[in-house]
């Protein structure tokens, strides 16, 4: 079993990490009221714990040429396992899809896709999704604005 967040003090670790994971154990140590050995001591054991999972860099989608996000709902023609897989591991190899979540409802997943613009995403459609004998439906809806865009 996963150890989970001991109080306010990893709750502020982590979030300073993930405003800024280059920050110094100093720095750190400072920002949450703690002295460098102590901070250092519960960031391994948020390493060791398996709550934080890594590091990275966030990049700007425009850098890729990125310009349009998509949020694409997929229905499958039937919910079994050979179909499930199918999608799934073809999705996994998809550079567009950023996300990708198995949801309830009427729809079966809900993808967040990034593209260079209309055309290409048009291409990412009838190239990719729908050439997959398993998806029976794709819904899109085009995101204008990103109010919030937060990592846990």
């Amino acid at each position: 079993m996963q150890q989970k967040i001991a109080d306010d003090i990893d709750r502020r670790i982590l979030r300073e990490l993930q405003a800024n994971a280059r920050i110094t154990n100093q720095e750190l140590a400072e920002r949450v009221g703690l002295s460098p050995s102590p901070c250092l001591r519960r960031l391994r054991r948020l390493e060791e714990a398996g709550i934080i999972r890594g590091y990275g860099a966030r990049v700007d989608p425009a850098a890729h040429g990125w310009t349009m996000a998509a949020i694409a709902t997929i229905r499958l023609s039937r919910q079994n396992e050979d179909e499930i897989v199918m999608f799934e591991e073809a999705v996994r190899g998809w550079d567009e899809v950023l996300e990708c979540h198995l949801v309830t409802g009427s729809r079966d997943y809900v993808l967040k896709v990034m593209t260079g613009g209309l055309d290409q995403y048009e291409r990412f459609i009838k190239e990719k999704i729908a050439r997959l004998k398993c998806v029976a439906s794709i819904e899109t809806s085009f995101v204008m604005n990103t109010i919030k865009d937060q990592r846990i």
